[in-house]
């Protein structure tokens, strides 16, 4: 959709589509206009010309008819958590789902349905009473919609796969305003391309999931000065070539917050730590967890057991609102000379709310599924670069962007020609079969057939074949 060609909706209209919904219209105008257009990157900052907070599928597809009817571009919203800023746009309208907040356990089954404005957050603490847990992110204010869409790597990656691996169906609604479900049986094509494709197809007002048993859980991570990186990411590289399937692990160099599990002479110092979860019995998490634990000594050492909710959480503090612009790329591996890249651009970095992270997610469940049964196709690496940065003063937006540019490049002789694409940024340079793999050409095809006019453009976008 041409945004030059978009025109402001009618009074007569806005006041139709607010007679229509159970929800809230909001206008520019309104009280808590800018409240509901704020997202968690500060450096986006887009005014569109509605905001519909929707309470169920009925006032999605009356939002998305209105916006066909004023020719208005379309985003859609669910926790505002991507670093994209997709979930918002100028001039246009956003279907806000942040009031759909429903959730039925079936415990029975071992499935839970949710609707998309829960966080994981929220999820994790419902099922945690059940001894239940989800393949939710790492992030516990992430939202279910996005991350699931993207994939959705996490805590029990390596134990019980991606978010999209345990999607059992969705509703979703498309862009003519259909409301279809899509599973194994029902819209398979859909389905399929849900699982990795992104927000590209329609929007999705409940997702299933498999649910897995699962109660206390080792977790939390070792702390060392940042001196001392270079031993320790060759430790996380022994460590993770031996994990067993119920460890999911990462290594992480950041600043040291002013908590109270870390000395008061380490508060604001560079450090390195590896943290994790084990998802099974905490005795054996800390057989798995020994050497790393041996390792040292530590600034600190806050492994323990604690309920699978509260690991959840536990990465939030380094992950702040904030300015945000990331660079990501699954590894080759990780080698001294890629060690190296690492520590010596860390030592220079420009804020020191910006973490740089490694995961682990070779191996384990997400290595058993094919990579032709979902549109995520990224399963054979072990390593995964997360160059996050954050920063709270918008005059500092160029040191860091470049910053964190170099950074990305000096990493390239280690880079696969692979991307997440949760990790990802906005800056559209990214090429397709980077992003989607060898998924691209057939979710072009589940394009044509599910949004060929490209509505849902917002998002890493799929381009329909005839545009």
């Amino acid at each position: 959709m041409n945004q030059a060609a978009v025109t402001a909706p009618g009074d007569a209209g806005v006041e139709t589509l607010a007679a229509q919904v159970r929800g809230r219209v909001i206008r520019p105008a309104d009280a808590e206009y800018d409240e509901a257009r704020a997202v968690w990157n500060w450096s986006i900052d887009r005014r569109p010309a509605l905001i519909v907070r929707c309470a169920g599928a009925a006032d999605v597809i009356a939002a998305l008819a209105h916006a066909r009817v004023h020719g208005l571009q379309v985003a859609v919203r669910g926790a505002g958590h991507n670093v994209t800023g997709s979930s918002v746009c100028d001039a246009g309208l956003v279907v806000d789902l942040s009031a759909m907040r429903g959730m039925h356990l079936d415990t029975a089954a071992r499935t839970v349905r949710v609707e998309p404005g829960l966080t994981w957050a929220e999820v994790a603490r419902e099922l945690q009473a059940f001894g239940l847990a989800a393949a939710g992110g790492y992030v516990s204010s992430t939202g279910v919609g996005g991350l699931t869409l993207g994939g959705g790597l996490g805590w029990l990656v390596r134990k019980h796969g991606l978010a999209c691996d345990n999607l059992v169906s969705a509703d979703v609604v498309t862009a003519d305003g259909r409301s279809l479900r899509a599973s194994a049986t029902e819209n398979p094509d859909l389905f399929w391309a849900l699982r990795g494709g992104g927000g590209n197809f329609g929007v999705v007002t409940s997702f299933e999931f498999r649910v897995h048993p699962l109660g206390m859980v080792l977790a939390g991570l070792v702390i060392h000065p940042a001196g001392r990186a270079r031993e320790v990411l060759r430790l996380f590289r022994e460590l993770t070539a031996e994990a067993p399937d119920e460890l999911t692990c990462g290594a992480i160099l950041f600043h040291a917050p002013p908590a109270p599990f870390v000395p008061a002479e380490a508060h604001g110092a560079p450090v390195i730590a590896v943290g994790g979860v084990y998802a099974g019995p905490p005795e054996e998490g800390e057989k798995a967890v020994a050497a790393l634990r041996a390792f040292g000594p530590p600034v600190a050492d806050i492994f323990q057991p604690m309920p699978f909710s509260a690991a959840q959480t536990m990465a939030d503090p380094l992950w702040p609102r904030g300015h945000q612009y990331w660079k990501s790329s699954f590894l080759r591996g990780l080698p001294d000379e890629a060690i190296d890249v690492v520590i010596e651009h860390f030592a220079s970095i420009p804020s020191p709310m910006t973490p740089v992270l490694i995961d682990h997610n070779g191996g384990g469940a997400i290595a058993r599924v094919a990579a032709e049964e979902t549109a995520f196709g990224h399963r054979g690496f072990t390593f995964n670069l997360l160059i996050s940065s954050i920063w709270s003063d918008a005059a500092d937006s160029a040191s860091n962007v470049g910053w964190t540019r170099r950074f990305m490049s000096a990493m390239q002789p280690h880079s696969a020609d692979a991307q997440y694409v949760n990790y990802l940024g906005a800056e559209g340079d990214e090429r397709p079969a980077d992003v989607f793999g060898a998924s691209y050409d057939r979710l072009v095809a589940v394009k044509d057939a599910y949004d060929p006019q490209n509505v849902f453009n917002l998002y890493h976008n799929i381009r329909p074949s005839a545009g």
